[in-house]
């Protein structure tokens, strides 16, 4: 990870983007967080940090043991729109993160989103065009693009930006 690449995309984090999420997080009953791998340990982590700090139901879908359950009875590709289906009411915002944005488990999520009429923000990098954001960016309350190819700038982004609202 190139730091300059870092610093260069946490500057283009705008303060209308910060408060657009501001403002979808105070108005949602409850905050989903999804994400893979690294994507997820940021879920995870926000997570905690939006009830400390926010005072927000929050939760994200970290937990080994329903991760597995869900896969196992859902498909990986559906475990994460069951888990939406389950834990989402009408005042429900759900977050998607995904580096590359081609995560067809996240692009499901999106479309589950969409179909049941589920408040979503979506955070990606990699290709402009990646498969999420080109499928659903007009559909996010908030859409979030991170223009690296670095796994590495792309999570710590999406921390920060995910992380810059909370004020403590």
């Amino acid at each position: 990870m190139n730091l300059n690449q870092t610093v260069d995309a946490i500057s283009k984090i705008s303060n209308d983007d910060l408060d657009a999420l501001l403002c979808l997080v105070n108005q949602a009953s409850n905050v989903l967080l999804i994400g893979n791998g690294g994507s997820n340990a940021i879920a995870s982590h926000i997570s905690v940090d939006y009830i400390k700090f926010l005072n927000k139901q929050s939760i994200a879908f970290s937990d080994p043991a329903m991760l597995t359950a869900f896969m196992n009875d859902e498909g990986v590709q559906n475990a994460y729109s069951e888990f939406i289906s389950k834990m989402s009411n009408k005042d429900t915002l759900v977050i998607l993160i995904s580096s590359s944005g081609n995560s067809q488990n996240i692009f499901n999520a999106a479309k589950f989103c969409v179909q049941n009429n589920i408040k979503f923000v979506i955070l990606t990098g990699f290709s402009k065009d990646n498969s999420v954001r080109s499928c659903f960016k007009d559909s996010a309350q908030l859409e979030y693009w991170v223009d690296s190819n670095s796994y590495g700038v792309v999570e710590c982004v999406h921390q920060i930006f995910l992380h810059a609202i909370i004020k403590n």
